[in-house]
């Protein structure tokens, strides 16, 4: 163990940069909807499902695409990821009507996954003493361009035609694949000789036969679907109780650095710990926000320590629960990355849409339940499914 190479700093800092680069492709969509809109000369409805497309091509990227890592060399496969990412903003950027952009949003979900082949790749470099932290600092740096996109793409949008945002994007994204081309490491396994299909088809197998892929799974699912129950709500909360618009929603959304900070130390935490240790600290966490919420939420101060919590509950699963999976079998660790992202974005996809009917039935007290459901699963699956007391090497 004491001779393990160590994974230069600077390199896992190249990588949580270039994974949190690519990942805000996803958002920049979100605050100029409106924009959209009012040049394609459509309804709000629609430009919604835009948005909505981005996100479906982005889990199909995950089912689809992020299993490649498995099969080929990793260097190579996430600049081409990289490559077929930037034609995709080129097309947003000159899109001329609504279904080539459609069309181009869709594209940019599915070519967006390069972080999550950086995220198994990282784990597969880093020595085991070491791999908590590393993904920790991988994920602050996707989980930084996910915060930063949004106030990216609204004040750009502010001052530039819309358009210009894709542009701007497209051109960062092409310097940063010489950096990667440059500075990231060469994957020592080369090319295999698995068959794709074979891949595919291994998945379901995957997860039925590896009891800490299906617990990471089922709270990945369950904690992100909390932290979309109150996100996808936020801004109805704030115009109803406090009278505030989507600007202020914005700005708490940027409370989400205290989870960002944290991520490298919930790592280390979990490196020299236990991941089953931190995987309670997030249950508990994101328990103790939204009882704050329902408890004390009419007040900012409760509000904004709330969503601290939060934050901090689902950086504690994202972090323990990809160092479990990156701690499993290191020959099948995109397919793992992949089955466990997939659920985690379902989980998502869920909470956002019970949330939002919830509210629209029962308000903040609805939207809690919903949060409370959740965390019910979420506690019954600590419990059944244990996670490991301690990171396979």
């Amino acid at each position: 163990m004491k001779n393990e190479p160590v994974l230069p700093r600077k390199t896992v800092l190249m990588m949580a940069f270039t994974a949190g680069v690519i990942v805000a492709n996803l958002n920049f969509i979100q605050p100029i909807e409106a924009l959209i809109a009012n040049d394609f000369q459509i309804s709000k409805a629609v430009v919604g499902i835009l948005a909505m497309l981005t996100q479906l091509g982005y889990a199909f990227g995950l089912l689809l695409i992020v299993p490649l890592g498995d099969i080929f060399d990793r260097y190579h496969l996430i600049q081409f990821m990289m490559v077929l990412s930037i034609i995709a903003l080129l097309l947003a950027f000159m899109s001329p009507t609504m279904g080539i952009f459609a069309v181009a949003t869709t594209l940019i979900g599915i070519t967006s996954v390069a972080p999550q082949i950086i995220i198994p790749y990282a784990g597969f470099l880093a020595p085991a003493l070491q791999r908590g932290k590393v993904l920790g600092t991988v994920l602050s740096g996707l989980l930084t361009g996910i915060l930063l996109s949004r106030s990216f793409s609204g004040l750009l949008g502010s001052v530039l035609p819309w358009q210009q945002i894709y542009l701007i994007a497209a051109v960062l994204d092409t310097i940063l694949l010489g950096v990667v081309h440059r500075y990231l490491p060469r994957d020592p396994r080369g090319h295999h000789s698995l068959n794709y299909f074979s891949v595919i088809r291994s998945l379901p197998h995957l997860l039925v036969t590896q009891r800490p892929l299906q617990g990471a799974t089922l709270n990945g699912f369950c904690m992100f679907g909390v932290s979309n129950v109150m996100w996808s709500t936020l801004a109805f909360y704030l115009a109803s109780q406090y009278h505030y618009g989507s600007n202020i929603a914005g700005l708490l959304g940027l409370l989400g650095i205290a989870g960002v900070t944290a991520a490298p130390y919930i790592g280390s935490m979990v490196d020299h710990r236990s991941p089953r240790l931190t995987i309670g600290m997030s249950i508990g966490f994101s328990t103790l926000a939204f009882l704050i919420f329902w408890l004390i939420g009419h007040w900012m101060l409760g509000l904004i320590i709330g969503i601290v919590l939060l934050d901090l509950g689902t950086q504690f699963s994202q972090v323990s629960n990809q160092a479990i999976v990156q701690s499993l079998n290191r020959e099948q660790s995109s397919r793992n990355n992949s089955v466990f992202m997939f659920g985690y974005f379902m989980g998502g996809s869920l909470g956002t849409l019970t949330a939002t009917w919830a509210w629209s039935q029962a308000g903040w007290t609805g939207v809690c339940l919903v949060a409370l459901g959740f965390l019910i699963v979420s506690l019954l699956g600590h419990l059944i499914l244990r996670e490991p007391e301690r990171l396979n090497a």
